[in-house]
């Protein structure tokens, strides 16, 4: 699996398209349509993207045979730790061990960093990503509900998977 770092504008707005999609289809169960687009425009928007990247987050296009089929989002903290921002597949590439190949990708990225731990929040009814991520060593370090504007919050678990994991 090649992961291609997104950096042009033409790349931006296309990977905000690629994540709507995703997001429509993935969280149509666990959240409202509401909720579903005011997340796409704060965080996945062209604008939202490219204000994110100005602050040190990284996304890669996850591609097989130069098709995509998913993308990720990362950021060092200053804590010296690596926050999965984002994970996301399309739907027909589920299941097939794209998660533990992106997680070899980050695991090396945190390993040549000298990062002490890749960290990710995963909404609380999102049964099939805590399960992967469970699966991948990560273990629940807390609970937090953030508000994130306009009546709506995340119900999150925070995830963790330290250095002696990789």
């Amino acid at each position: 699996m090649v992961q291609k770092l997104v950096k042009s504008s033409d790349e931006i707005t296309k990977l905000s398209s690629f994540a709507s999609d995703i997001w429509h289809e993935a969280f149509s169960e666990l959240l409202t349509i509401e909720q579903i687009d005011y997340m796409l425009e704060k965080f996945l928007s062209p604008k939202a993207i490219f204000s994110s990247i100005k602050e040190g987050y990284e996304y890669y296009y996850l591609r097989d045979n130069y098709k995509d089929i998913g993308f990720t989002a990362i950021c060092q903290k200053s804590d010296n730790t690596l926050f999965l921002s984002k994970l996301y597949l399309i739907k027909e590439q589920r299941g097939k061990g794209y998660l533990e190949k992106t997680f070899d990708f980050l695991k090396n990225y945190a390993k040549e960093k000298n990062l002490n731990s890749i960290w990710l929040t995963v909404n609380k009814q999102n049964y099939r990503a805590i399960a992967g991520y469970k699966k991948m060593g990560m273990k629940v370090i807390r609970s937090e509900v953030t508000d994130i504007g306009s009546g709506f919050v995340m119900d999150d678990y925070v995830f963790s998977l330290s250095r002696e994991n990789f």
